[in-house]
């Protein structure tokens, strides 16, 4: 066979592979509303630029009649290209061939992908759609993912987005990295489906109930995004990158947004309400420090009491940390902690400076919290922050007591900036519990008990609870009005930009997981 005739055999083989699992494989999974891996891959990538890796590969199993179907490429697509401009590394299963289905062939490719990556430090992005592992091939598959999603953690960003059904221990795969994507009627995750859980355990439900986005993204926490459909997850993992550095010894790109850094917020100064019990938006104080009002909310389901999410101010990525009133009155439970403690960490991996904006009255009382382990949780989010050595800065809003004050950012927890605003409040506890510990007999001895209550908080309120007092004690170095905390902000993030990092001299410190 001549060069020619080689050359055409390569470009009829290349036709084959790119052409999947064939028309009807393709219709079927575009009946479910779904797209196929090629076509994910050519939403994601800048035109022309994407570079496929090991194309022909082929699975070695020869049993139960697989030595008679054995397709280029085994159901996964791998490789990199541009998006906006930047390089990234992609693995998207291709449920068209076998069903997506992972043996040992498919799994090294992703593996060999994930090291590329590794090597070239840049992000990986995961388009998972698989029917689980091949059992025709044993175990041993995902194993081999899992150790590359941990050794790459923290050194490259990792995203994955569940196109389809992810079910088995391949969920273990997605849930190692950075963050999870669903998409709305149709993403699905489980450890085990609908039908064996029917046989083990005779418990009736169905793929959604027992796995889908709506589960993840509000009851379990698995999921942090939830988009309407396949093209918004791709512009939604586009968006995400775009706040993100290529790996851990890079900074995030700093972008002209075209929004003035030292804008006035006049809404600011009447957001907080004169009554200290009245809730309020937390979001829309985000909103209006953010660059655009443009914020990317992480988890914005899960643990609704704790804010969490990415904005840009003056151009620079920011990671913010917020109490929201209206729910439990901003006070952090046991899924707060752990929503909070683990984008701490994720800031820190990437060199995102954290802001803390504190209105918490506190950790969640009561037993059935105790019997979750608040104490255990709660110290995650202690942990978490001091852990974290980018430029930190917390503004207190409203309310900052007790051991809550810490878990928000207090200049004791490494806090690099402290402000507060006029409306701020600080101390062990509120004035309401105070009074009742420190006056009991008074108040007990008292004909008019609401008037000595009353009476005894405001003097509480004005003596051990006002931002002056600390700031007099150099615990706060700022109090700003509220109109003007966007400049304040961005002077600080000028400031504290190229902040050092010095891990101490250990292999890793023992969080209370």
């Amino acid at each position: 066979m001549g060069v020619k005739e080689l050359i055409e055999t390569l470009e009829q083989t290349e036709q084959q592979v790119k052409a999947g699992g064939g028309p009807k494989a393709i219709e079927q999974q575009h009946s479910k509303g779904r797209l196929t891996a090629r076509e994910r891959i050519d939403l994601f990538f800048d035109k022309g630029t994407f570079v496929e890796l090991d194309m022909y590969s082929q699975h070695q199993c020869h049993d139960f009649g697989m030595e008679k179907k054995r397709p280029y490429g085994d159901g996964v697509i791998t490789g990199y290209g541009e998006v906006n401009g930047r390089t990234v590394f992609v693995y998207a299963m291709d449920f068209t061939v076998m069903g997506g289905s992972v043996g040992l062939s498919n799994a090294s490719k992703i593996a060999h992908a994930q090291k590329m990556s590794l090597r070239a430090r840049v992000p990986m992005v995961g388009l998972v759609d698989t029917s689980g592992a091949r059992i025709q091939e044993g175990s041993g598959t995902y194993s081999m993912l899992f150790y590359e999603h941990i050794k790459s953690s923290g050194i490259i960003p990792q995203l994955s987005c569940i196109m389809g059904t992810c079910a088995g221990g391949g969920c273990y795969s997605p849930a190692l990295t950075d963050f999870i994507y669903m998409i709305d009627n149709s993403s699905e995750m489980y450890i085990t489906g609908p039908r064996v859980i029917k046989e083990v355990c005779n418990e009736d439900t169905t793929g959604p109930e027992l796995g889908g986005p709506s589960v993840h993204s509000q009851i379990s926490g698995v999921a942090d995004f939830v988009t309407k459909d396949e093209p918004d997850c791709i512009e939604q993992v586009k968006r995400m990158l775009s706040f993100l550095p290529d790996n851990c010894n890079e900074k995030p790109p700093i972008v002209d947004t075209g929004d003035d850094p030292y804008r006035f917020c006049p809404e600011l100064d009447s957001i907080v309400p004169d009554e200290p019990k009245k809730s309020f938006d937390m979001k829309k104080i985000i909103r209006s420090l953010a660059d655009n009002g443009d914020f990317l909310e992480v988890k914005e389901k899960f643990a609704r009491n704790m804010i969490t999410g990415l904005i840009r101010i003056g151009g620079y990525s920011v990671g913010v940390v917020a109490n929201q009133s209206r729910l439990l009155a901003g006070a952090i439970d046991t899924d707060a902690s752990d929503k909070a403690a683990r984008f701490y960490r994720f800031c820190d991996c990437f060199n995102i400076p954290i802001l803390t904006l504190a209105d918490v009255p506190g950790y969640l009382p009561g037993v059935k919290e105790e019997y979750k382990g608040i104490i255990r949780h709660g110290a995650k989010m202690l942990y978490g922050y001091v852990e974290a050595e980018v430029p930190k800065i917390l503004v207190v809003i409203r309310k900052a007591y007790g051991g809550s004050w810490a878990a928000m950012g207090s200049k004791s927890m490494g806090a690099d900036l402290a402000f507060a605003w006029p409306t701020a409040e600080m101390a062990i506890m509120g004035a309401p519990g105070a009074v009742e510990i420190l006056y009991r007999k008074e108040i007990l001895a008292a004909e008019d008990k609401a008037a000595i209550r009353k009476e005894k908080r405001d003097e509480y309120r004005d003596k051990f609870n006002s931002p002056y007092l600390y700031a007099g004690k150099m615990i706060m170095d700022f109090l700003i009005k509220p109109s003007e905390t966007r400049g304040h902000l961005y002077r600080s993030l000028k400031l504290l930009w190229n902040k050092p990092q010095e891990r101490p001299d250990r292999k890793h410190g023992n969080i209370p997981l």
